[in-house]
C-alpha cells in the first residue's frame, strides 16, 4: 500500500483554507456585481436616451466633438420549439447558426452509451478536481 504524503492535519488546513478563499471570492463577486449594476444601469439609461434622440431625428449615426454614436438593431433569437430549429438546421446543413460548443455532461453520457461513435477530432481535456463542502453545523 502506497504511503500518503499528506497528513490529516494538512488536509484539514488545506480544506479549511479552500472554504475561506471560496467564501471571500463569493463576497467579493457579490460586492462587484452590486457595484457594477449601478454602472450598467447608468449605461442602459444613457443608451436609451441616445436611441430616443436618434429615432426622433430619424438618423442612424451622430457625431459630436469627442464621439461618434451609431444606432444599430440588435437581435437575439430564443426558440420555443427546439425540434423545429434542429429540423431547419439539419435541412439546410446550417450548423453555423448554432454555438460551437458541447455540453460536457451530455457528451460524456452519449459516449458512454455509444463508445464506438467517438467523433474524429474531438479533443478531451481531463484533469482531477476536488469538491470541498462545509459539513452541516452540529446541533
Amino acid at each position: 500500500m502506497e504511503e500518503s504524503i499528506v497528513t490529516s492535519e494538512s488536509v484539514e488546513d488545506l480544506s479549511t483554507e479552500y472554504i475561506k478563499i471560496r467564501t471571500e471570492r463569493e463576497v467579493l463577486k457579490e460586492k462587484f456585481d452590486s457595484e457594477d449594476k449601478v454602472f450598467t444601469d447608468q449605461l442602459d439609461e444613457i443608451e436609451n436616451k441616445l436611441v430616443q434622440i436618434m429615432l426622433a431625428d430619424n438618423t442612424t449615426s451622430m457625431s459630436t466633438e469627442k464621439t461618434i454614436i451609431i444606432k444599430r438593431v440588435m437581435k437575439r433569437y430564443n426558440p420555443t420549439n427546439w425540434e423545429a430549429v434542429y429540423r431547419l438546421v439539419d435541412k439546410y446543413k446550417a450548423y453555423g447558426v448554432l454555438h460551437k460548443r458541447i455540453h460536457d455532461t451530455n457528451m460524456r453520457d452519449f459516449l458512454e452509451e455509444h463508445p464506438d461513435e467517438y467523433p474524429e477530432g474531438l479533443n478531451v481535456d481531463s484533469r482531477y478536481a476536488v469538491t470541498v463542502k462545509r459539513k452541516p453545523a452540529s446541533i
